[in-house]
């Protein structure tokens, strides 16, 4: 049985470029389109006000100015926080984006999205996801390559659902737990999104079987990355953007 239109490019690289640049920024995406990737993955939170933004922490101190939830400042006060000093001084002062900011950059510049719901909290999966969903349904409204929603919580997966039910969905796992295939089967998904090592010729074949994609995330060893190949995986998300990299500049 054929698989269904896969419009993704098998290379996506993680938070942006980074590790080479401030993660989840307009920066790392930037350089990791001069490596020549033309699909990224990022996580993104709500502020307290509901605005979709682009952080993979609970909490801010790692890689911004702030302190604190991550979740607990509204939009105002998040966009003047500093995401790039804790990178390196050629960084300083490169804000936190919006999801809006980001959709821009990827519809003019023709690239692919892998949003990755990243709540604050069990409770507040279902509500991140609804909203986060709906946000990006109207942001990509009419166009042939909507971003892909993938998360571990598969309570985060049904809100986007809800939120916005034709915008693709992913399962992601860091294990192989009981059950795992009919999770995603039951919400819908159109892709497993695995850690590396799971996957195999067996997981992949299920998985391709039931007309699902698989992804595996973080393939940074090239040895890795030619097993996997090997296997027929549909998508590699990788930090080593410039191990694994072709293509020409973009527009900003």
């Amino acid at each position: 049985m054929a698989l269904p239109d896969w419009p993704y490019p098998l290379w996506i690289a993680h938070r942006g470029a980074g590790t080479l640049a401030p993660e989840n920024t307009l920066a790392a995406f930037r350089l990791g389109a001069a490596h020549g990737y033309r699909a990224f993955e990022c996580d993104v939170k709500l502020s307290a006000d509901g605005v979709p933004f682009l952080i993979h922490d609970a909490t801010l101190e790692r890689t911004t100015s702030g302190r604190g939830s991550a979740c607990d400042l509204d939009w105002g006060a998040l966009s003047r926080l500093d995401a790039g000093s804790w990178h390196g001084r050629a960084w300083a002062g490169e804000p936190p984006p919006s999801l809006d900011s980001i959709a821009r950059f990827c519809l003019r510049n023709g690239f692919a999205l892998n949003i990755e719901l990243k709540p604050p909290s069990a409770e507040a999966a279902k509500a991140t996801g609804r909203a986060v969903a709906a946000a990006a349904a109207t942001l990509w409204s009419g166009e042939a390559r909507p971003p892909l929603l993938s998360s571990f919580r598969p309570e985060a997966l049904a809100g986007a659902r809800e939120g916005a039910p034709d915008l693709p969905r992913a399962l992601l796992l860091d294990e192989l737990r009981p059950g795992w295939l009919d999770t995603a089967l039951d919400l819908g998904c159109v892709a497993v999104v695995c850690h590396h090592p799971l996957l195999d010729a067996a997981s992949v074949g299920r998985l391709h079987d039931n007309r699902l994609r698989a992804l595996a995330y973080t393939v940074n060893d090239p040895a890795e990355a030619r097993r996997l190949l090997g296997l027929g995986v549909d998508g590699l998300i990788t930090d080593a953007v410039d191990r694994f990299s072709a293509g020409p500049g973009v527009r900003d």
